[in-house]
């Protein structure tokens, strides 16, 4: 098969080109920026900017041809500039369409998220039907999937459109190559990352509810989806749920209670003061986002993630504590001295496009 993958050095991009790079499948990565060293000369790169005026036709011609197209393309930063990660996130998943209904590509499969979802109803977990109007409407990355998925409804509204569409929506994934990037996103540039195995004390909220699955895992099950050509959506996310003393444990650090409120007030309060990158957003997401059953993957896709959501959580945050990276940019080592060499001349990572 001949398949397209947009952020396809991105965290679950580049474990996707991995993944079907080993089953011998031709693959086209696009990304904005593509890997310097360790380039894999087996992929077919283009350098594509999806905010850019000339996108429409530079995809058009990059997904001519193609038997699938995986979307994973997603911004995360500037956290600050939310008109420009619209553009990004909701301009560039439709441009994705658009391109592949004008190449004729059979099969789009889009990566949206548990985010996505409304709200839940408490711990009972939902299927693939439960409503996509955004967990969090005041986090940008929560709108813009709930956005998103709008596109993809009126892409399906068309009678025998083409291309066939995909949804998975996984929770939290994580890898320790992803440390490095994930790192960069949450913490300010002064604070060296091994700041976290440090940490006192954890504060959180005991009602906490965390799903979380390796990226591997979603790889894996993003390309089951390719090559089976499935339809419709399917929740991705690896058992068992966490809750405070599983993220406490990874940290190797006591949790103390902090109600919601209290902690929301704190992160916003430094987000307000820029003290910190972190959108205080996610800690609404957090509260409310429901708990997902995976139900649909495991029948139709015989999916069985090799990663238990324990483990996938000591790894990332073990990634994280060390700065560790993967072979792209978007997900390069963190480096304290680089941190602060781009705060100096490039500002701080909340407004920068590329962090």
């Amino acid at each position: 098969m001949i398949v397209a993958v947009t952020g396809a050095t991105g965290n679950i991009g580049s474990a996707v080109v991995r993944r079907l790079l080993a089953d011998g499948h031709e693959v086209r990565g696009i990304a904005r920026r593509t890997p310097v060293e360790g380039l894999d000369d087996r992929v077919a790169w283009t350098e594509l900017d999806l905010t850019a005026a000339d996108r429409d036709a530079r995809l058009l011609e990059v997904l001519s041809g193609a038997d699938a197209v995986v979307h994973t393309a997603w911004g995360f930063q500037p956290t600050r500039d939310v008109a420009f990660l619209r553009r990004l996130d909701v301009g560039g998943t439709a441009a994705v369409v658009r391109a592949a209904t004008a190449a004729g590509v059979p099969h789009l499969v889009h990566v949206s998220s548990q985010g996505a979802y409304s709200p839940g109803p408490g711990p009972s977990p939902v299927e693939e039907d439960w409503p996509t109007g955004g967990a969090a409407p005041e986090l940008p990355y929560s709108r813009h999937k709930a956005a998103a998925e709008r596109v993809l409804d009126a892409h399906e509204a068309v009678p025998d459109h083409t291309p066939v569409v995909a949804r998975v929506r996984p929770s939290l994934v994580v890898r320790a190559e992803a440390g490095g990037a994930v790192a960069r996103y949450m913490l300010p540039s002064l604070v060296p990352q091994g700041v976290l195995r440090l940490l006192p004390v954890l504060p959180l909220d005991r009602r906490l509810r965390l799903q979380v699955t390796h990226t591997d895992d979603v790889a894996d099950a993003i390309v089951a989806v390719v090559l089976s050509r499935a339809t419709g959506a399917f929740n991705l996310a690896a058992e068992p749920v966490l809750g405070r003393e599983d993220v406490a444990r990874a940290l190797g650090t006591p949790a103390v209670h902090l109600p919601w409120p209290a902690l929301r007030a704190l992160a916003g309060l430094g987000w307000t003061l820029r003290l910190q990158p972190f959108d205080p957003g996610w800690l609404d997401m957090a509260r409310v986002v429901p708990t997902m059953s995976s139900r649909r993957a495991r029948e139709e896709l015989g999916w069985q993630p090799a990663h238990d959501a324990r483990d996938a959580m000591a790894e990332a945050v073990a990634g994280m504590a060390r700065g560790e990276g993967g072979g792209s940019p978007a997900l390069r080592p963190r480096r304290w001295l680089e941190q602060l060499g781009n705060l100096v001349g490039r500002g701080p990572v909340s407004r920068r496009p590329t962090a």
